[in-house]
C-alpha cells in the first residue's frame, strides 16, 4: 500500500465514520419510541418522508460498508493487542504532517477533525505492521531504499494560507481597511473574492511550499514575512490584487534513516504482497461473525 493509497483509505474511513455517526445517532432517536420513527424529515407537496424511511435507506445504501469498517477497526485493535504491536506517537505525527502538506483540501474545516484523522492513521499503520510483522528486510536493502528515495523523507516548510483576490488595487485597499477595523478575513473572502473555489472555503487554499507551482512566487515570499493570524498588504497577481493571511506553518524536517527505517520496511514488504492490504486477512483469526454472513468479507 503506497502512501497515496494509505491517505485515500484514511479519507474513506473518515467518510464512513461520518456516515456511522449519522446512522447510529438516528438509531438512538429511534429507540426513544415509535413517534420518533414517524417524525417527518422532509415533505414534498403532500408526500412525507419519515425518519424511519430515511433510516431504512441509509442502512440499505451504507449499512454493510459502515458495519464492515467498524469490524475492521475492532479486528485491528484485537490483533495488535494479541501480537503486542504498537505505533508510536512520533510515527502518527509524521504521517499526519505528511497528510496535511500533501492533501491540498486539508483546510481549517478539516483540521477540526485532527483527533479522528490521527486515530485513522494509527489504525492504518497498525494494519500495515500486522500484515508485515513476519517479514524480514535486510539493513542493506533498507538503506538502499532510503538512499534512492531520500527526497520522500525531506519535508519542506509549508505555509497554510488563505487569500482574497479582487480585481483592482482600490478594492484590495478597501478590504484591507475593513480587516484592520476587525472584519473577518473568511467572511470577506466569501463575499468579495473573485476566486470562487477558495472563496467558498473562506479563502482557505491549504498548505503550500516553495516547490508548489499552483500559486505565484510572491505568495511564499509574503508568507515568510507574516506571523500566524496576520495578513498582508495588497500584492499584484495575474487576476488582480491579493490579500494573504497566514493560518499556520509546518516547519520543514529531514527525517533520518533511523526515524523512518520501520516505515521503509513496511513499505518494501507491502509492495511484495500479492493480496490487497486488508484487515479481512485477520477475520478468521479474530472469529468474526456478522449480519451479512461469516464468510462474506467483500464490499
Amino acid at each position: 500500500m503506497g502512501k497515496k493509497q494509505l491517505w485515500m483509505v484514511i479519507a474513506a474511513l473518515i467518510m464512513l465514520n461520518c456516515l456511522t455517526l449519522v446512522f447510529f445517532l438516528s438509531k438512538v432517536n429511534e429507540a426513544s419510541g415509535v413517534l420518533a420513527n414517524e417524525e417527518a424529515v422532509a415533505t414534498v407537496g403532500k408526500v412525507t418522508i419519515s425518519r424511519q424511511d430515511w433510516l431504512n435507506e441509509l442502512e440499505a445504501r451504507y449499512g454493510k460498508d459502515v458495519l464492515k469498517e467498524m469490524i475492521d477497526q475492532r479486528v485491528i485493535e484485537e490483533m495488535a493487542a494479541k501480537y503486542k504491536i504498537k505505533i508510536s506517537d512520533q510515527e502518527v505525527e509524521r504521517e499526519f504532517r505528511m497528510l496535511q502538506t500533501t492533501n491540498h483540501s486539508f483546510s481549517q474545516k478539516n483540521i477540526k477533525n485532527e483527533k479522528k484523522w490521527k486515530e485513522q492513521i494509527r489504525a492504518s499503520l497498525l494494519l500495515e505492521e500486522l500484515l508485515t510483522k513476519d517479514v524480514v528486510v535486510s539493513n542493506k536493502e533498507l538503506k538502499s531504499y532510503y538512499a534512492k528515495n531520500k527526497s520522500l523523507f525531506n519535508v519542506p516548510t509549508f505555509y497554510h494560507i488563505s487569500h482574497i483576490i479582487v480585481k483592482t488595487k482600490k478594492e484590495a485597499e478597501k478590504a484591507s481597511k475593513e480587516l484592520s477595523q476587525g472584519s473577518s478575513f473568511s467572511a470577506l473572502a466569501m463575499e468579495r473574492s473573485i476566486e470562487e473555489f477558495s472563496a467558498n472555503e473562506g479563502g482557505d487554499i491549504g498548505y503550500i511550499s516553495e516547490e508548489d507551482e499552483r500559486y505565484p512566487k510572491p505568495y511564499i515570499e509574503t508568507a515568510k514575512k507574516l506571523k500566524k493570524g496576520t495578513y498582508s498588504k495588497p500584492i499584484k497577481v495575474e487576476q488582480g490584487y491579493a490579500l494573504l493571511k497566514l493560518e499556520g506553518k509546518i516547519n520543514g524536517k529531514n527525517y533520518s534513516y533511523d526515524e523512518v527505517k520501520e516505515e521503509i520496511r513496511r513499505q518494501i514488504a507491502l509492495e511484495q504482497m500479492k493480496s490487497p492490504a486488508s484487515a479481512a486477512t485477520f477475520w478468521d483469526e479474530a472469529k468474526v461473525d456478522w449480519f451479512y454472513g461469516s464468510n462474506n468479507k467483500s464490499n
